[in-house]
């Protein structure tokens, strides 16, 4: 009796979780407009008209009452307060942000906080890490840069991807419905239990949310909502991982593909572009589906079918023998690849990996490619011809075709200023013997100077008369 009764009382709580959402976030809305937490239209947003921010209020007021004041048959309070206080925490960064648009490194100390709260309040981190083929491996003292790292990265990823309507929002709720279903088939009992009502209720918050953030919406996450979620699914992430192995690490980051990819790739394309990694553009996955032809409803539910390929992917490595593991990724990052490259999240220029397989698979294309190459090379890569001269001493030196060239510069303008020197000597008479007259038809006067002085010769009957 105990557990049916326990599993009414989940979904009782579960409900009422929802419910408290659904009717605050209006209460939110209001209030986002009053303060100032609203996102005016730019060229980076895809808003057309003021909307109001701060959504993600409500997820958080509705989930902190859930898992604070419910569930006191197994006295979830004592084990959720520290998560809540990091939340918070967050919260309050992603709030001020939202209203006074706070710069990259001070969103990054209000998480810094958050992560060390979840270190030293909370006790959530990583102890160990244990691969395939290589064994365990302590930490030490890496477990706090390690622990931190990985709630910055998550929390900032998803927070990349809050750029459409109801976006961040159902790649969370797949996430953590994902990561639900492992903690409670995968983990111990002790750590699955706590952690799939936290990870439920955090979904049962979102949901009461979504129906005011899908397209088209009417109230957005902001960062306040957006910093949250990543916040919360990466410590819920990393319950169970203190002696952390190579799928358990994998798993989460398998879940949350979509936005670590767009992360990854946005900071690849940032180096590539020589921009600075925290600067803002419009190549977001999101951005670039809609550049392709997207409608923006379409591109939301392809980017979560994207997700949901993901989830299904993490599943199945729970169950695949190692062999397999590795052969599924490879799998997943080959065709994760060329989608990349087909959409051109990185740029429309730069596909490597399709580049290599036209260069295969079409002999025409691949032939243009070696010809090219050939009418390319420089002429340096050519053997280098050496010649050996004697010097004004009479001994041999060595010339390569760079110094013979210059000699030979260097003769042909000594050659020229002799003869421009010659040509200054000259006096007048002699300059205009040397000029040619402009006709081909010699002058009169010269025509009777050169018959007169042409030789006469007698003819052979001539001479026999005169003799």
């Amino acid at each position: 009796m105990i557990v049916p009764y326990f599993a009414f009382t989940f979904i009782l709580q579960f409900f009422i979780t929802l419910i408290l959402s659904l009717v605050l976030t209006p209460l939110v809305k209001v209030l986002a407009c009053k303060i100032g937490a609203v996102d005016m239209p730019n060229a980076r947003r895809i808003n057309k008209k003021p909307m109001p921010s701060a959504g993600g209020l409500a997820i958080f007021t509705a989930f902190s009452v859930s898992v604070l004041f419910g569930f006191r048959e197994i006295e979830l309070f004592k084990v959720t307060w520290p998560i809540v206080l990091g939340g918070a925490i967050v919260v309050v960064t992603g709030l001020l942000d939202d209203i006074f648009e706070l710069k990259p490194w001070q969103k990054l100390i209000g998480i810094t906080l958050a992560a060390l709260e979840a270190f030293f309040v909370a006790g959530i981190e990583m102890d160990s890490i244990s691969f395939p083929f290589f064994g365990k491996w302590e930490l030490g003292w890496l477990s706090l840069p390690v622990t931190i790292l990985w709630i910055l990265a998550l929390t900032n990823a998803v927070n990349l991807i809050d750029g459409l309507d109801g976006l961040a929002a159902g790649v969370s709720i797949i996430g953590l419905t994902t990561l639900g279903i492992i903690s409670f088939f995968f983990l111990l009992p002790n750590d699955s239990l706590y952690t799939t009502i936290i990870i439920f209720t955090l979904v049962a918050a979102i949901a009461g949310f979504f129906p005011y953030n899908f397209f088209p919406a009417s109230i957005y996450l902001g960062d306040t909502g957006a910093l949250f979620l990543g916040y919360m699914i990466s410590i819920v992430s990393m319950t169970g991982l203190k002696n952390a192995t190579f799928i358990s690490i994998l798993t989460p980051m398998l879940i949350l593909g979509v936005p670590i990819t767009d992360t990854v790739y946005a900071m690849i394309r940032r180096k590539f572009n020589k921009q600075k990694i925290s600067s803002a553009d419009k190549m977001h996955l999101h951005h670039r589906l809609i550049s392709i032809g997207f409608t923006h409803r379409g591109a939301v539910l392809t980017i979560y079918a994207l997700a949901l390929v993901f989830s299904f992917i993490a599943l199945l490595m729970n169950y695949a023998s190692t062999t397999a593991m590795i052969l599924l990724i490879i799998a997943t990052m080959v065709g994760l690849e060329l989608f990349i490259e087909v959409i051109g999240l990185v740029g429309e220029n730069r596909q490597p990996l399709i580049t290599m397989l036209k260069f295969v698979g079409n002999r025409q294309y691949r032939n243009e490619v070696l010809h090219r190459e050939k009418a390319d090379e420089p002429a340096d890569s050519l053997p280098e011809e050496k010649v050996h001269e004697p010097d004004e001493l009479g001994n041999t030196k060595e010339f390569n075709n760079e110094e013979l060239l210059q000699r030979l510069k260097e003769s042909l303008a000594a050659n020229k200023a002799a003869v421009d020197v010659k040509t200054a000597e000259k006096t007048p008479e002699q300059k205009e013997t040397t000029e040619a007259p402009e006709s081909g038809e010699p002058e009169d006067g010269k025509k009777e100077a050169s018959s007169s002085k042409a030789p006469t010769y007698a003819t052979r009957s001539e001479r026999h008369k005169n003799k």
